[in-house]
């Protein structure tokens, strides 16, 4: 306790430095800070100009990996509002979210209220997926929640506005819903069957009524490493279901999904997500954008 203390102390004081300007405001002092850039795309789409909102996470991280400066974790502890997505997926920033919840800012772990599904299989079986954003109707939920929570923690912010923009991004969510399914409706039953390189379309595949046959990490995190007996058992699933694609994410290498790919011996082609973080621009720069690209990808590569 005493050297976390020291360090929140250091952070803190190397942000002053930084902003000597401010008034003798620290960094992101009354902001909204949000920890992956999915989830702060949502609270900016709610938020627009009423508020700083401030992300943490670089595009194309990797949100099992990523982690912050002195100065972002001072940004933390200044904020009006931390949202994480919890569940453990902020693996290298759930020390300083922790510290700035038990110095009393208010923090929403978002992932926690959205009613979590349990990994199925593998490593992680039995814990808590904190990959919801798959699914765009607990994305309307979460939606709601950051509302809720800004209108209640953020000091001087115009509530009709926020609750406007808020009304109006549910509709998008919900137009959102409608096209995945509209989208997946078109793949015959059979050929529903995902693998992915970790586990991360659990929450996708229990809406939309597909099949998690296996991962290349059989985990929920892509620290986790496969072993030569997992690949060997995946690729033997692989070639008696005629699964025609593994997806992998951007963010990450695809070499283990190429060697899983040639050591199944059938034409299995490995098809690019973005199912962990946003991009700078592109189709991927919004969560919405993001959602709609993955459609297309998943139902092009599934559909004979």
């Amino acid at each position: 306790m005493v050297r976390r203390g020291i360090a929140l102390v250091l952070a803190a004081a190397l942000g002053t430095v930084g902003l000597a300007g401010c008034a003798g405001d620290g960094p992101g002092e009354g902001s909204i800070v949000v920890t992956t850039n999915i989830l702060g795309d949502v609270a900016q789409q709610i938020v627009g100009d009423e508020a700083e909102v401030v992300v943490l996470m670089p595009d194309g991280a990797d949100p099992h990996s990523f982690e912050i400066s002195a100065r972002d974790a001072a940004t933390v502890e200044n904020a009006a509002l931390v949202v994480s997505n919890g569940l453990g997926l902020e693996e290298g920033v759930q020390n300083s979210v922790d510290a700035a919840a038990e110095a009393g800012v208010p923090v929403l772990a978002v992932g926690e209220e959205v009613d979590p599904l349990e990994y199925q299989e593998g490593s992680s079986r039995g814990q808590a997926d904190p990959h919801f954003w798959t699914d765009p109707e607990r994305m309307r939920e979460a939606a709601r929640l950051i509302a809720e929570q800004v209108l209640e923690q953020v000091p001087d912010i115009d509530a009709a506005a926020v609750q406007a923009r808020a009304a109006e991004y549910d509709d998008e969510l919900a137009a959102l819903d409608d096209e995945m399914r509209e989208a997946f409706d078109r793949i015959p039953t059979d050929q529903r069957t995902l693998v992915t390189n970790h586990h991360v379309l659990g929450y996708l595949a229990d809406r939309y009524g597909f099949e998690v046959l296996g991962a290349v990490i059989p985990s929920g995190t892509t620290l986790a490493s496969p072993s030569a007996a997992d690949l060997d058992a995946l690729a033997t699933a692989i070639r008696e279901a005629g699964v025609p694609a593994i997806f992998a994410d951007s963010s990450h290498p695809d070499r283990l999904a190429q060697v899983l790919a040639e050591t199944a011996g059938v034409d299995v082609e490995v098809h690019s997500l973005y199912s962990e973080s946003l991009t700078a621009d592109g189709e991927a720069a919004t969560y919405l954008g993001m959602m709609r690209a993955n459609t297309a990808t998943i139902a092009t590569a599934l559909t004979p």
